[in-house]
């Protein structure tokens, strides 16, 4: 967990990586368990027995918004600002790839790296590469330009 005191504290550390998060489980329940609350239980994610005997993973994979879903929950374990807020708000996102498909049982975490800080009239924007990579994977999950805004008291 990487905590910061004020925004200018923040706001030092642009275009630097801030924080990597610890390895979370991506289980078959949690995959099933998302699947039941979108509706989308296409085999390659719900069905072991068919993935292993059809897909080209060898095993179920997480869907790619799950991984996305995840985001929030990981940032918070990675990055805590202590200055006066009142909220920060998830204010959508530049840009959106899932490179590589999270495998069920595999592990991944969070890299997360300042790209910008600017004012907002509401407080401050920023802008954060989050990159989710795999455990033992060349290439990452997925890599997104998050927008937060964070909400001054």
């Amino acid at each position: 967990m990487r905590e910061f005191a004020s925004i200018d504290e923040l706001r030092a550390c642009q275009g630097r990586e801030v924080a990597v998060g610890d390895w979370l489980e991506i289980t078959q329940e949690r995959v099933n368990a998302f699947a039941g609350a979108t509706g989308d239980h296409q085999w390659i994610h719900t069905d072991p027995a068919r993935a292993a005997a059809e897909s080209p993973f060898g095993t179920t994979i997480a869907h790619g918004f799950l991984t996305l879903s995840l985001l929030p929950m990981l940032m918070q374990q990675c990055v805590a600002v202590h200055a006066p807020l009142k909220m920060t708000i998830n204010y959508g996102l530049n840009k959106l790839r899932f490179p590589t498909p999270v495998k069920s049982g595999s592990r991944v975490r969070l890299r997360a790296t300042l790209a910008s800080l600017d004012n907002h009239p509401l407080g401050w924007q920023a802008i954060w590469r989050q990159e989710v990579e795999i455990q033992n994977e060349p290439k990452p999950a997925l890599v997104a330009e998050a927008v937060l805004l964070y909400i001054r008291a």
